[in-house]
């Protein structure tokens, strides 16, 4: 099943600069072959559900192994069966 998920990952307990951490889970999103597109608080996915959730789990093992000692995640997923819609789609048809 094809899913759109927004995901936010903190990693806390290793300062104020996120970014060094926030390029390695986007990295890991981005290995397992999703369409991976950063926003200002979190990250916009497109891929089967599988793929997705196994790579937030990957991306969550990766930061702790990269020494964060704690992680807070929010995750929104959305799925449609009337018909195939990616996320450029849906800010398109905003915007237009």
């Amino acid at each position: 099943m094809k899913v759109i998920a927004d995901i936010c990952i903190i990693p806390i307990g290793v300062g104020v600069s996120l970014s060094k951490y926030v390029k390695i889970a986007h990295e890991v999103l981005l290995e397992a072959n999703l369409n991976a597109t950063l926003h200002s608080y979190g990250t916009g996915v497109e891929g089967e559900y599988d793929d997705v959730t196994a790579a937030i789990k990957k991306a969550m093992e990766t930061l702790h192994k990269a020494g964060v000692p704690r992680l807070s995640i929010s995750v929104k997923i959305g799925s449609r069966t009337d018909k195939n819609q990616s996320m450029e789609d849906k800010v398109k048809s905003v915007k237009d």
